[in-house]
Formats: C-alpha cells, structure tokens, sequence
C-alpha cells in the first residue's frame, strides 16, 4: 500500500520524534575581560592626558550635585533657576578671589623665608649632620668600589640646581592656566544649576522602561542628597577644626595662625593623608620658630590632638553610620585620584567614592562594590526615602 505525498508529510517522522515545547534559553556570554580592561586603561589614559579639560568639569558636577539642592529649595519659593544659580556662582568666585588675596601676603611671606627657613632648620638639627655625611661619604666609597669611577663633580650638581625654575617662576608660569581652569568650571557650573530641572527631564525620557526611570531617579536624588548632606556637614566640621587650630596656634605663639586655621580646615578634607601633612608641617614650622626643640613640638601636639578628637569622636557622632566608609577604599581612592590629578584630585576622592557608593547601592549586581566600599559590612543597606524622591521628582512631560 503506498500513501500519497500529503498522507506521508502528515504522519510524524520515526527519525525526529515529537519534542514537547520548552522555552529556549538564550547563551549566556562570557564577560569581555580583556576589552574591559583595555577600556579601564584606555579611560584612565585619557583622565591623565586629558586633566585640564576633565578636572574642573568633574569638580563642576560635584559642586552641581552639593549646591542643586540649595537651587530647588529657591525654586520652588517662586526663585527662578537661574538667579539662584548665578548668585551661588558668583557668591564662589568672590570667596576664591578674597581667600587668594588674604592668604597671598602670608604665603608670599614663607616663600621669601624659604632660604632663612633651610638654613635655620640644617642649624637647630646639626647633630644629626655628622652621621649624614659619614652615610654620604659611604655611599660614594662604595659606589667607587663597586664601577671604579668616582662621583659626579660637585659643580656639576650644583649647576643643575641653579638651572632649575623658582617656584615663583612656576607659579607665574601655571597661573593662566589655573585661571582657565577656575573660569571653564565656574561657567559650566552655572549651566548645571541653572538647568538642573532638565537633566532630570532628559534623564527620565532617556530610559526604556518605567522601572528604569524610577531608578535612575532615585539613584540621581540619593546622590545629590548624600553628597550634599555629606559635604555640607564636613565642611562645617573642617571650618570648626580650622578654627580650634588656628586658635591653639595663637596661644602657643605660632605665627599667622589665621593661615593655619585655613590651612587645617582645608588639609581635613583629605581623610588621614591631609592631618599627617598638617602635623609634619606644624613639625618644620615649630623647630624654626621656637628656640628648643622641646618647644618645637608643641605645634604638632596641638595639632595632633584638635585632629583626634575630631577624627575619633565628633566626625563619627555627626555623620552617622550610613555613609561611613572603608578605610582601605579610601586610602586607595585618595592615593589614585592624588596621582592622577595631583592635590585637587586627592580633595575629590571622597566625594567621589561616596557617589560611586550610593550609586553601586541602587544597582544589585553591584551589591559586592556597595558591601565593600562600607565601613561595616554587617550593617544592612539603609532605603533610600521614596517620598523625598518622588517630592522632588521633575515632571517629564
């Protein structure tokens, strides 16, 4: 019996059996390791070659993100935008240019006291000079031991180091482009406040779904609370430190303690390298100025313990547990940013580090950068307040 060609394609073929419907599961991918470290040091690269165009527009976001807040509350008092921004902007540089004037006659002061400042150190710690020249005049001995040849001709050195530009020289030649760079992030920081409403616009329309706009909401909103809340409550601790300093520098007959207590202030922004920077410092000032070198360590001792308390007691007890920060994450931000951008990227490494973990916290597969930049991973995640977001959450019609 032969069945026609339809009966045949109706029967079900014994060589490719039925299979019942089962959802096909799409092959999952293996991470692109290797471009994604080409990227990391093709970004960094550019970070690096790139500074002085991506240093004050990166310090032009954070102050958006510290200073929007201040921007909405005005506006919604019926404030426009614009106003509010223009006089935060303006209210900065006159603030930039009378701290510089103030400061440039005791700094202009120290800089011509630099050479007296040398020769009065190498007089009051000439003991330690004996055993300095013995190490030196070893090092050579072995130096002739071990390639034959003596060292380099004294004139020669001392002609390479008459060569060298003065740090006046410097300052006079880097000032134009400090300068530049002040005037590009004031100007792009009055754009950002001045349209901060339309970032959040663009940034809801740009998402694909409603889940993600809500996100990407709460992750913008808790970043500039956090860091806003974070910077100004730092800021007023610093300026309380700078002010216990300077005057403690004043009791004990350090000169321009006004400048100390700036100095400080400043310094305190930069967690555990900058309080080490100010003690050294106190160190070098404290051995020129007093007679003794007993004497000379009062300096350090005063700031060492106004730093303490601070560090220990008062920034703990004020900024709370939710955005405290593992130390090592710190050190190591404060460490890369200060190479990749010298001292200005060491004061924005923590405000950077609190973003990326306020921004790692929203997103679960960044659960593991979260629990690592916390101080204490025992401690769970706080929730971000949904109604402050949704408040002051823009329209995005």
């Amino acid at each position: 019996m032969t069945l026609t060609d339809s009966e045949a394609d109706d029967r079900p073929s014994e060589a490719t059996p039925p299979q019942a419907d089962a959802p096909v599961e799409p092959q999952r991918q293996s991470a692109p390791w290797p471009l994604t470290g080409l990227f990391l040091i093709a970004l960094v690269g550019a970070l690096y070659l790139a500074k002085g165009f991506f240093l004050p527009v990166v310090l032009a976001f954070l102050f958006a993100l510290v200073l929007s807040p201040v921007v909405r509350f005005f506006s919604r008092r019926g404030i426009a935008e614009w106003v509010t921004a223009a006089l935060l902007v303006s209210s900065t540089f006159i603030m930039l240019v009378g701290g510089s004037y103030i400061l440039s006659d005791p700094i202009g002061e120290w800089v011509d006291r630099a050479p007296s400042i040398a020769r009065e150190m190498e007089r009051k710690v000439g003991y330690l000079r004996g055993s300095v020249e013995q190490l030196q005049r070893a090092s050579k001995e072995v130096d002739k031991f071990t390639t034959g040849k003596g060292g380099a001709a004294p004139g020669a050195a001392q002609e390479v180091v008459l060569r060298e530009p003065g740090l006046l020289s410097d300052v006079a030649t880097s000032t134009p482009d400090i300068l530049a760079r002040v005037l590009l992030c004031l100007v792009l920081l009055f754009f950002l406040l001045a349209y901060s409403e339309l970032f959040y616009v663009k940034l809801v329309r740009s998402m694909p779904s409603l889940s993600d706009k809500k996100r990407a909401l709460r992750i913008a909103h808790d970043i500039e609370r956090e860091l806003s809340r974070y910077l100004f409550t730092v800021t007023f601790i610093n300026t309380m430190l700078g002010i216990a300093i300077g005057s403690g520098m004043w009791v004990i007959g350090m000169p321009n303690p006004v400048l100390w207590g700036i100095l400080a202030t400043l310094l305190n922004f930069i967690p555990y390298v900058g309080s080490m920077m100010g003690i050294v410092l106190s160190v070098v000032v404290g051995i020129v100025t007093f007679p003794t070198l007993s004497e000379a360590f009062y300096p350090p001792l005063v700031y060492l313990f106004f730093t303490a308390v601070e560090g220990n007691f008062i920034t703990p007890l004020v900024v709370g547990r939710r955005l405290e920060m593992n130390p090592v994450a710190v050190f190591l931000s404060i460490a890369f940013w200060g190479w990749l951008w010298g001292f200005v990227g060491m004061f924005m490494a923590v405000p950077l580090l609190v973003a990326i973990k306020i921004f790692a916290t929203n997103i679960p597969s960044l659960g593991a950068v979260a629990e690592f930049l916390s101080g204490d991973p025992r401690r769970p995640v706080e929730e971000p307040d949904d109604d402050e977001g949704e408040a002051s959450a823009p329209s995005s019609g």
